[in-house]
């Protein structure tokens, strides 16, 4: 039972962080108008199917989708994690010239010295890849 529980709170909370990121992707670059950069809209590529995904796996508490939501935020994760070391790591900032119209190592946002949109897309797609690792986990338990 206890088992249960928590792959339903473990798979209600990704859905929930998917559709945070969604919210604020579309916010940064509708409201804010900032134009996403070619790495930003490969992130979105990965993020976006997961709000549907996980939302449709969370209500008909359909854990057999987690090993596909933990692909897609594994694969999202190190784009994120590459996206932020060319804003962040001196030595790879000149990747970020090559990137597209919009080049990968602005900074649009820099909050606290290190927050920028990739670190807020890696934050979410590591939370979703950590919770459905425990849903599968607790799925084969």
């Amino acid at each position: 039972m206890m088992r249960q529980q928590a792959m339903e709170q473990a798979m209600f909370a990704s859905w929930g962080i998917s559709l945070i990121a969604t919210a604020g992707s579309l916010f940064f670059s509708e409201v804010m108008k900032y134009i996403p950069c070619n790495l930003c809209w490969y992130q979105r590529i990965l993020m976006y199917p997961l709000v549907i995904l996980l939302g449709v796996a969370s209500a008909r508490k359909d854990y057999s989708i987690s090993l596909y939501a933990l692909i897609l935020s594994v694969i999202g994760g190190l784009i994120s994690l590459y996206h932020y070391l060319i804003q962040k790591v001196p030595a790879l900032h000149e990747l970020g010239n090559a990137c597209g119209i919009v080049p990968c190592n602005t900074d649009y946002i820099n909050w606290f010295g290190f927050i920028t949109i990739p670190f807020l897309a890696l934050i979410a797609f590591t939370l979703i890849s950590v919770l459905q690792f425990i849903v599968l986990k607790s799925g084969k338990e």
